[in-house]
């Protein structure tokens, strides 16, 4: 798509790919007062009744000891093969296991963390060609936080049918898939720019990344359900405490895909932006992330930028994970894993690393394994069978911490 005329986010040295810490701490002083007004105060009732604060305890995938930041990957091993364009890795709450979907295929596998893989059904009204072209297909997978495959069977999903992207419901048992349910319809879709992660929150909530459907000007349109971060109850109902009273978390995004939070319960995004720039994003509710006025870091009031830049031949950023207080980015076009540090319990991120470049290939699903300094990391459209998902290890160096 031709780069129309819009005020272009630069970052302040144009020798870099990527906008340093400091940089992008100076970049959202513009944007600090509008967000601080947003996120002040802003408690935010939890699926279970109880309130919290936006801050809250961290994702259930903490490590047993989290009090050490930093590492960096150390050793990466194919750690299974015949996969056709892996969309998302999800584990289930137990963590000896994961869901994995495959965007073409319409296909969800369970993933024991011993390797040994196993097709456990469809997802039904995946429309097939020419409607997968694009972004379509199967996308994001999030079991439900109390998933025990008895009580609690329930697992979610994101994906396209000819007209629309939806959420859906299926029970899950341990074994096989069945009892498909809408959740939540009426997203638009394109060929395009259709988002599709899902993720459940620290808060019990439903977060859910939509795309603009190739309609740039639903990102700001704040009733709309494209070019946002979605905040929803297991039944596709606003959750409560959302900023405007309905579904919209976030607005004023192109195409989010990867979620993640931090320690601190603070929602992260990377994002596929245009020609210009991609984006980390650090998510507050109610904030305006700037498509299609801004596309990296602007000075426009109201908007807010991103804490990383990239452009597009090293970025085109898919999902995200955290380990230690590091984000680590998959990347599509760039073809390598990035390292992004946050410091310490503030907003700010250091300078960026990035590993395996042009190696494997795009790579796309990333998912911190439960309890353990270790990602699972797939590769992408490399031809039906394969694809490959690694095991990449982390570990602690003093070099290596921010």
């Amino acid at each position: 798509m031709a780069r129309s005329d819009r005020p272009v986010r630069r970052p302040a040295r144009w020798g870099m790919t990527s906008l340093t810490g400091a940089t992008a701490a100076t970049a959202v002083t513009a944007a600090t007062a509008v967000t601080a007004l947003l996120t002040a105060g802003m408690a935010q009732p939890s699926a279970s009744g109880a309130t919290v604060q936006p801050a809250v305890a961290a994702a259930s995938d903490t490590a047993a000891d989290d009090s050490a930041d930093g590492g960096a990957p150390a050793d990466v091993t194919t750690f299974s093969k015949g996969w056709h364009t892996p969309w998302s890795i999800s584990f289930l709450p137990d963590g000896r296991s994961a869901l994995v979907t495959e965007r073409l295929s319409y296909q969800v596998y369970s993933l024991d963390r011993d390797g040994s893989k196993k097709r456990v059904g469809e997802v039904p009204y995946t429309v097939p060609e020419p409607y997968t072209h694009g972004a379509g297909g199967l996308l994001g997978v999030a079991p439900s936080p109390t998933w025990n495959g008895t009580t609690d069977k329930h697992v979610f999903f994101v994906h396209t049918a000819e007209n629309e992207t939806r959420v859906a419901r299926m029970s899950y048992d341990g074994s096989s898939l069945s009892d498909y349910t809408m959740v939540l319809g009426g997203i638009e879709r394109g060929g395009d720019h259709n988002g599709g992660n899902v993720a459940f929150g620290p808060d019990g909530y439903l977060y859910v990344s939509t795309g603009d459907a190739l309609r740039p000007e639903l990102a700001q349109d704040r009733t709309s359900l494209n070019g946002k971060i979605l905040r929803i109850t297991k039944a596709g109902d606003p959750a409560p405490g959302n900023p405007f009273g309905n579904r919209v978390y976030s607005y004023g995004h192109r195409n989010p895909y990867g979620l993640a939070w931090d320690r601190n319960g603070r929602l992260w995004s990377a994002e596929i932006g245009e020609s210009a720039y991609d984006e980390l994003n650090l998510i507050k509710p109610g904030a305006n992330y700037g498509w299609p006025t801004c596309e990296g870091s602007c000075d426009v009031k109201g908007m807010t930028n991103p804490k990383k830049a990239w452009t597009p031949p090293q970025g085109v950023p898919a999902h995200i994970a955290i380990v230690r207080n590091v984000i680590y980015v998959a990347s599509l076009r760039g073809q390598r894993l990035w390292r992004v540090p946050i410091e310490g319990d503030s907003e700010r991120v250091g300078a960026d690393t990035d590993f395996y470049t042009g190696r494997y290939g795009r790579l796309r699903a990333v998912a911190r394994v439960p309890g353990s300094d270790e990602l699972w990391l797939g590769t992408s459209d490399r031809g039906f069978g394969n694809d490959e998902i690694l095991r990449v290890t982390i570990k602690q160096s003093p070099k290596q911490s921010p």
